[in-house]
């Protein structure tokens, strides 16, 4: 197994805003293994929150190159095991090898790689279209461009609750909202009020990740479910969300992959908790994989490739919220 990396700097469409930063382009790296014929792609984006660069995962994985192209013969989730204490430190590396290798494992296998899991595909949820903080005209103006069943409306501003009401007399779609830890405990709960009157489905992350003892508060206060983001992380994590969120929103980089995320979402699921996907604005590589797991969620945020201005691979393809898989095994994607 030989592997190859390609690094890029994705331009968005608009410029991105959520409660703790701004960007223009978003830093991706490409992970490829090749062997027995077959190509397998990964991804993970740089970030910043976690201290994640492409130059950070690019030099991790060249100092273990020689263990990663050893281990051909190993089954996915033998290949993550193998790797994880290596990559420990760094998540994000791991998530681009171990989707790579989920993609070429289930290439070699001939089959798509929901198939290889078992996994039936009729119920998949639709995924929503994300609304970037900025001007309430822009952000009218952004939903007016992509006309959307479901919407995920980024906030943490001083008007959150303006900005929602005036979006919402442009749109009869679903509403979602993710404060990125923009909030307090106190506002959380009043604001879960007013936002259940403006038809909004559930809050997504609003207070700090450290606060579990607001956390606990807004769990039994709140008038909507409240869903973990940078509160559940890895694996671990699961087991301490629950009594003080009502889901989990798993990010494959964060966690290390595909291979680590569908035991969160299985996990997730035992516990009665509500499960989700979400994206950090990967090409269609990354959003193709995240596909996989659809039939284990009851949401998903997987519309990195939209926010794009031009894709680097085709795969997946997304119209108002439906996903369709690609006529390709393992994950789908290819590069163009």
């Amino acid at each position: 197994m030989n592997i190859k990396l390609h690094p890029y700097n994705l331009e968005l469409k608009h410029t991105f805003t959520i409660s703790r930063e701004s960007h223009n382009f978003q830093p991706s790296l490409i992970v490829e293994l090749t062997g027995n014929g077959f190509s397998g792609l990964g991804e993970a984006t740089s970030n910043p929150y976690y201290n994640i660069t492409v130059e950070n995962m690019t030099e991790i994985i060249a100092k273990n190159i020689d263990l990663i192209t050893s281990l051909s013969q190993e089954t996915p989730s033998r290949f993550w095991e193998v790797l994880y204490p290596y990559f420990k430190e760094n998540l994000f590396a791991l998530c681009a090898l171990d989707m790579a290798f989920n993609d070429w494992y289930a290439q070699k296998k001939g089959k798509k790689l929901y198939e290889l899991w078992g996994l039936k595909t009729n119920n998949n949820p639709k995924t929503d279209y994300t609304i970037g903080i900025d001007s309430i005209e822009k952000m009218v103006a952004k939903m007016k461009e992509l006309p959307w069943p479901i919407y995920k409306i980024k906030l943490g501003t001083k008007d959150d609750i303006r900005i929602v009401t005036e979006l919402r007399k442009h749109s009869k779609a679903l509403f979602r909202i993710d404060a990125n830890c923009g909030w307090t405990t106190e506002q959380a709960i009043q604001n879960s009020f007013k936002l259940k009157e403006l038809g909004v489905e559930f809050l997504e992350q609003p207070l700090r990740a450290d606060n579990t003892e607001g956390a606990l508060e807004l769990y039994k206060k709140s008038a909507l479910p409240i869903i973990a983001d940078e509160s559940c992380i890895i694996e671990s994590d699961v087991d301490k969300c629950l009594g003080l969120f009502h889901g989990i929103n798993v990010k494959l980089t964060k966690c290390g992959g595909l291979t680590p995320a569908k035991r969160m979402l299985e996990k997730a699921k035992k516990l009665g908790m509500k499960t989700m996907v979400g994206c950090m604005t990967e090409s269609t590589v990354g959003i193709s994989a995240i596909a996989h797991l659809l039939p284990l969620l009851d949401y998903v945020d997987m519309d990195g490739g939209l926010l794009l201005k031009k894709d680097i691979a085709k795969g997946v393809v997304i119209e108002k919220g439906t996903v369709y898989y690609a006529n390709k095994n393992g994950i789908g994607a290819t590069l163009l």
